[in-house]
């Protein structure tokens, strides 16, 4: 009877005089599609490179990626200048500004959508490693030719002949061992982060390197030389200190190799490792150059030779030079860098 009374009803039923809907079946929930995000308007960047000095437009680029880099603007400017290559280049925001990173991105310079550069023409360039192959070769080549007393340089009769002095062969062997390891660590350990200099700087650096050896080797290797004052005791001292820094110094090179991996330009503040000689890193910012000048030190006492103390108080004024901005430069990068590091001597320079 319900059933039919249902039925009857059009699906009511009635009681009491009264109608009542019969309950509809539940209806699963409606799944509604997220809405596509709609997608950002890449915002296009024109560039042009002015000349820093005459300021006339150099290059126009339209429609250059906010996310290109400074290295990618300066291919692009290589192609409509092919006189100007990449290395040769130097672009920076203010005529008279400091040339800004190859890898510095475009949209996070303070520029507009149309960027201003200018360009300045850093000259002929050339490669680090050849630049320090030239160089060190040549007091390498040249301090034998006088070693072995090649004619024209002392008086006939002692052409090709040695000296009775033993320490004058030791400072050889101690001055070619020197040169044959930045040879090889030129090859095999340094990593450099400007890849070139300007080609003049050769000229400069093996003039420096080259005529240094020659003043020198004249002297050590000359047939009137005399052997230091105290003996064989100072030869003994000044081979220590010799041989200790060049360990020292050769350390501290692969430690800072290690900071930066192939290929990349990062910056690491350098902490000492395992190995002692680097732990000189707590005190000073630039132990490569502290050894440095402890075996031009070592091989000035060895040979107790003028022009030995005078090349070694000019490369140590150098170095101090080298240090100190390398110092300043790892203060300003790193904030947390050791208070307590001098440049080059600890506690005091």
């Amino acid at each position: 009877m319900d059933a039919l009374a249902l039925e009857a009803t059009g699906g009511k039923k009635k009681a009491n005089g009264a109608t009542v809907a019969a309950p509809l079946p539940a209806q699963a929930p409606v799944k509604r599609k997220p809405a596509k995000k709609a997608k950002k308007a890449v915002v296009f960047f024109e560039v042009e490179i002015l000349d820093a000095k005459t300021k006339d437009k150099l290059c126009f680029l339209d429609k250059v990626e906010p996310n290109a880099t400074i290295g990618e603007i300066k291919s692009m400017f290589h192609k409509s200048h092919p006189q100007w290559y990449p290395a040769r280049q130097s672009i920076r925001l203010d005529p008279k500004g400091k040339s800004l990173k190859d890898e510095d991105v475009l949209q996070h310079l303070p520029v507009g959508t149309t960027a201003t550069f200018y360009f300045r023409d850093l000259g002929a360039q050339i490669s680090w490693v050849t630049v320090f192959l030239t160089e060190y070769t040549g007091p390498l080549v040249i301090y034998l030719m006088f070693y072995f007393r090649v004619p024209f340089i002392y008086s006939p009769k002692y052409d090709f002949t040695t000296s009775k002095h033993w320490v004058v062969h030791l400072a050889c062997m101690c001055h070619s061992f020197h040169y044959v390891k930045r040879l090889l660590e030129t090859l095999f350990v340094h990593r450099f982060s400007h890849g070139t200099m300007p080609l003049r700087n050769i000229f400069k650096n093996c003039t420096y390197y080259w005529g240094f050896a020659a003043w020198m080797a004249y002297y050590i290797n000359h047939p009137l030389y005399t052997p230091p004052i105290y003996g064989e005791q100072q030869i003994r001292i000044a081979l220590i200190i010799f041989l200790f820094c060049q360990i020292g110094n050769f350390s501290i090179h692969i430690a800072l190799r290690n900071l930066r991996p192939p290929g990349s330009k990062t910056r690491k503040i350098p902490y000492p490792t395992k190995n002692p000689f680097t732990w000189i890193f707590l005190l000073v910012s630039c132990p490569n150059y502290t050894y440095e000048l402890g075996s031009w030190l070592g091989f000035t006492l060895m040979t107790q030779c003028l022009p030995v103390a005078f090349f070694t108080l000019v490369g140590f004024i150098q170095m101090t030079v080298w240090a100190k901005g390398k110092h300043r430069s790892y203060l300003k990068e790193f904030r947390d860098y050791p208070p307590l590091r001098s440049p080059i001597l600890p506690f005091i320079l």
